[in-house]
C-alpha cells in the first residue's frame, strides 16, 4: 500500500509566502493546492480590505470551510495556505482531520514587511502586520509540524521541507 500523500497547512502572517510556498510545496508533493483566502466569504474580506482585524466569530466558520476542505482531501493529500495564527485555530482544524501538520513559515517583522509591500492590491492592507504578529501563538512542541525561515528562496523552503521531513513526490 503506498504511503499516504502529506496534508499541509502552510501558515504565517500576511506576506510569510503562504500562497507562494504552499502552491509550490503541492506542486513537488503532486498534491491539490487551495489558497485560503479563496475561501473566505465575502464580508471577511470586506472587513480587511476597510482595514479591520478578522475577530474570532468572523474565522470560526472560514476555519469550518478550510476543515472540510482537509477532509475531503485526506486521502491523496493536499496543501492549504492559510494563517492559522493561534493555536485554537489549528486545534479546529486538526478536529476535521488530525492527519494535518503545519509549515510555518517564519520570518522578522522586516522581512515580512518587505515582502507585505511587494505584493500591491492585496486586500490584507499592511497596515494590519502588526496585530497579525501580535496574534501569531508559535507551533507548540506537540503539534505536527516544522518551522521553516522564509529568509531564503521559494525552492530553498521546499527543499528545507522535504529534507526535514523526508516527503517528497
Amino acid at each position: 500500500m503506498p504511503e499516504a500523500k502529506p496534508l499541509l497547512v502552510a501558515m504565517g502572517v500576511s506576506g510569510s509566502g503562504k500562497s507562494v510556498v504552499g502552491a509550490a510545496l503541492a506542486q513537488r508533493l503532486r498534491v491539490p493546492f487551495v489558497d485560503a483566502d479563496d475561501l473566505h466569504p465575502p464580508a471577511n474580506i470586506e472587513k480587511m480590505k476597510q482595514g479591520h482585524a478578522l475577530d474570532d466569530h468572523d474565522r470560526h466558520p472560514w476555519l469550518e470551510t478550510i476543515g472540510e476542505w482537509l477532509v475531503e482531501h485526506d486521502e491523496g493529500g493536499g496543501v492549504v495556505a492559510c494563517s492559522a495564527l493561534k493555536r485554537k485555530y489549528r486545534d479546529q482544524l486538526r478536529h476535521h482531520d488530525r492527519r494535518v501538520e503545519f509549515v510555518h513559515l517564519d520570518g522578522t517583522r522586516d522581512v515580512i514587511a518587505a515582502r507585505q509591500a511587494s505584493r500591491p492590491g492585496h486586500f490584507m492592507p499592511s497596515s494590519l502586520l502588526t496585530s497579525q504578529f501580535q496574534t501569531l501563538e508559535h507551533l507548540a512542541p506537540d503539534e505536527a509540524g516544522v518551522v521553516i525561515d522564509v529568509d531564503q528562496s521559494i525552492d530553498a523552503i521546499v527543499q528545507e521541507y522535504v529534507d526535514r521531513t523526508g516527503s517528497d513526490s
